[in-house]
C-alpha cells in the first residue's frame, strides 16, 4: 500500500473511512434531521460519479457513504459538496451523526423527531465539532414506544410517551371496547362493565381519542423517556432509564449535562455506559437533576480528557 498510516488517519477524521483491500475511501454525507432533500441526492448521485465508484450505500447513522473514492480525490469531494451544503463527517471520538425514526410522519409518532434530531444536529453535531470526548456519543430519537430506533442503545436516547387519560365517568361499557380493541399490548379490557387499563400498559398513545365517548380523550401531552449509556455491539449495554420521564423543555439540558459529564468523567476510549457503571447511576442523576454541570461547563470543556491510570 503506497498511502501512509498518518495518511489514512487523517481523512478519516474527516468522515473517509478505508476499503477492505483497496486503497480507496467511503465518505459519508451527514444529514441535518436524518432528511436529504431531493436537491440532497442529486448531489450525492453527483459526488458519486465524479469524484468515487457512482455507488452509495447509507448507514445505520442514516449518512450517504458515497463509496470508492481514492484519495487524491478526497479534497474535491469535500469541496463540491461544502459549496453545495453538504458535509462530510461522522467518525471520530466526538458526538456521532444524530439519528431519529420517522415518528414526524408515521401515525404511532407522539412527537415531531426529525425536528428535535435537526435542533440537535445543530446546537451539538455541529456546535460541539471541536469537542473532543473520551469515546464516540450517539444520540438516537424515537417517537414512540416501538423503539425503531433503539433509543436505549445509544449513549443518550429520547422515546416519546402519550398516557391515557380516562375518565371512568364517561365510560359507557361498549359490547365491543374501541379502547381494547386498539391497544397493542392488551393492557385495556372491560371489568364489571367499565374500562380498566392496567399497569402493563406502555403509554404508547395509540388508544388516545380512540373512544366515541371520550373516556380516552385525544390529548397532545407528551412525556420523554430518556437512557443514558446504551451500547451495541461487542460490548452490550441495555441504557439505563432515567428515574422519570421528562417534560419536553428538559431535553436539551439533560443532554448538555450528559455530555459534560461523560467529558468530565470517562477515561479516553471508554464508552458511557462503562463509565456509568463504574461510577454509579446514582451519582449521574445527582449531576442531570442538578445545574452543577452546566456551571461548570466551559472548564468541562477545556479539561483534557483523563487518561487511564
Amino acid at each position: 500500500m503506497s498511502l501512509k498510516p498518518a495518511q489514512i488517519a487523517e481523512v478519516k477524521a474527516m468522515g473517509f473511512l478505508l476499503n477492505r483491500g483497496t486503497e480507496e475511501f467511503s465518505g459519508r454525507i451527514v444529514p441535518a434531521g436524518c432528511v436529504f432533500s431531493a436537491a440532497d441526492l442529486q448531489v450525492i448521485s453527483e459526488i458519486a460519479d465524479r469524484f468515487g465508484s457512482g455507488k452509495v450505500a447509507f448507514t445505520t447513522r442514516l449518512t450517504a457513504e458515497i463509496v470508492g473514492i481514492p484519495y487524491e480525490n478526497i479534497e474535491g469531494a469535500v469541496a463540491y459538496a461544502a459549496e453545495r451544503g453538504l458535509q462530510f463527517g461522522g467518525t471520530g471520538a466526538k458526538i456521532r451523526p444524530v439519528t431519529a425514526c420517522k415518528g414526524t410522519t408515521c401515525v404511532y409518532g407522539n412527537f415531531d423527531t426529525q425536528a428535535m434530531a435537526r435542533e440537535i444536529h445543530q446546537r451539538y453535531y455541529e456546535g460541539w465539532r471541536d469537542v473532543k470526548l473520551p469515546h464516540k456519543f450517539k444520540i438516537a430519537v424515537g417517537g414512540c414506544p416501538n423503539s425503531c430506533m433503539k433509543p436505549s442503545l445509544n449513549d443518550f436516547g429520547v422515546e416519546g410517551h402519550r398516557a391515557p387519560h380516562y375518565s371512568d365517568e364517561k365510560c359507557r361499557g361498549c359490547k365491543v371496547c374501541q379502547i381494547e380493541k386498539c391497544c397493542p399490548v392488551k393492557a385495556a379490557s372491560l371489568k364489571g362493565g367499565k374500562l380498566v387499563i392496567d399497569d402493563t400498559c406502555k403509554t404508547c398513545g395509540v388508544c388516545t381519542g380512540k373512544c366515541p365517548f371520550g373516556a380516552v380523550e385525544r390529548h397532545d401531552h407528551v412525556l420523554y423517556q430518556i437512557f443514558v449509556g446504551g451500547t451495541w455491539g461487542k460490548h452490550t449495554r441495555m441504557g439505563t432509564a432515567l428515574s422519570r420521564m421528562v417534560e419536553e423543555d428538559e431535553i436539551f439540558p439533560l443532554l448538555e449535562k450528559t455530555m459534560l459529564w461523560f467529558k468530565e468523567n470517562a477515561c479516553q476510549k471508554e464508552r458511557l455506559g462503562a463509565a456509568i457503571d463504574r461510577i454509579g447511576v446514582e451519582k449521574l442523576e445527582q449531576e442531570l437533576f442538578s445545574d452543577t454541570l452546566l456551571q461548570r461547563k466551559d472548564e468541562i470543556l477545556a479539561a483534557p480528557v483523563k487518561q487511564r491510570s
